[in-house]
């Protein structure tokens, strides 16, 4: 799937990650900078400020633009407010990834109610009103990717609110892709399995990253090196005709 004339394909675009502080929205910003895409990196808390700083700067050094934007996505106006920084600053937006997420892993009879609302605030609320404005907003021909989670797929305990707040986001992509196709525009949904980043280590011990490992076909968890070309592939002209899917990108990750 890897496009083999990549090589600053996205010049002239403009791409917005939302999440993109470090992990997976990083690199997703480095790449599609590396393309020729003006970015945007978003960050929540003020304890990421300096890492998407960091972030920006690796952007600028493959040449392009970065406008650093922040906001709790869980609020519309704060997502509203950011795609009107992003306008000011570039006049368009092409390329749409809803990565920011939050992991909460226990038991459900342990769930309180405060996980349950920050976990659909950040997991499906934000990501379907960063897909509202990006309807009103994106160019036509443009991409919008949805960060989603193998666990959708799996038959596995503790992680109840974490992938139910994920599911919402194949029907969301389908519906969007569906209202906005007609203008060139697909919407598709990424569900990676175990990720080697410390997003992943964080709700993990050393039993469960083992049990983790091993339900891949090669026995490992993936690499943020195994999902950056399915992103390249989907923003790329050769996917115009990929859109409303859940692309699994997890080493054959089987749970049951």
């Amino acid at each position: 799937m890897t496009n083999t004339n990549i090589d600053k394909d996205l010049a002239g675009k403009v791409a917005l990650v939302t999440g993109a502080a470090r992990n997976m929205g990083r690199a997703f910003v480095v790449s599609l900078a590396s393309r020729g895409a003006d970015v945007v990196v978003h960050y929540n808390s003020e304890s990421s400020a300096s890492d998407a700083e960091e972030t920006a700067r690796l952007a600028k050094d493959q040449g392009v633009r970065a406008l650093l934007v922040q906001g709790d996505l869980s609020k519309e106006a704060a997502v509203e407010k950011i795609y009107q920084e992003t306008l000011a600053a570039f006049k368009q937006v092409d390329i749409v990834i809803n990565n920011a997420g939050l992991v909460v892993k226990k038991p459900m009879i342990d769930v309180t109610e405060d996980d349950f609302d920050r976990s659909f605030g950040i997991n499906a609320k934000a990501p379907f009103f960063i897909m509202k404005h990006a309807a009103k907003h994106i160019q036509d021909n443009g991409r919008v990717i949805n960060m989603g989670t193998s666990l959708l797929s799996a038959f596995t305990g503790f992680y109840g609110v974490y992938a139910g707040s994920k599911a919402p986001l194949e029907d969301f992509t389908r519906a969007l892709a569906k209202e906005i196709g007609s203008r060139g525009v697909t919407v598709n949904t990424v569900a990676p399995g175990p990720i080697d980043t410390a997003f992943f280590h964080g709700e993990e011990n050393a039993q469960s990253v083992a049990y983790l490992s091993a339900a891949s076909v090669m026995g490992r968890l993936g690499n943020i090196e195994d999902v950056v070309p399915m992103i390249n592939f989907l923003t790329s002209e050769e996917a115009r005709w990929v859109t409303g899917q859940t692309l699994f990108v997890n080493g054959g990750f089987v749970t049951r």
